[in-house]
């Protein structure tokens, strides 16, 4: 259970004394880790858009839409 109450004064000093034990990346594997999300999200942007036009096309073919 956690403790009752604690003054601002301790509770800051826990959450530095807890951030200093963070292991923080460096600005490269930042730089590299947006990149990699910025590349996947382009690659899902265009899966998704061709499943989308392929799918119309097909609904569009069966139902006989736009003859």
């Amino acid at each position: 259970m956690a403790s009752k109450t604690t003054n601002p004064f301790t509770f800051l000093q826990q959450v530095r004394a807890e951030t200093a034990k963070v292991t923080w990346p460096s600005r490269r594997e930042t730089v590299i880790s947006t990149v990699m999300v910025l590349v996947f999200a382009v690659i899902a942007m265009i899966f998704f858009f061709t499943a989308d036009v392929a799918m119309g096309f097909a609904v569009e073919r069966i139902l006989g839409l736009g003859q």
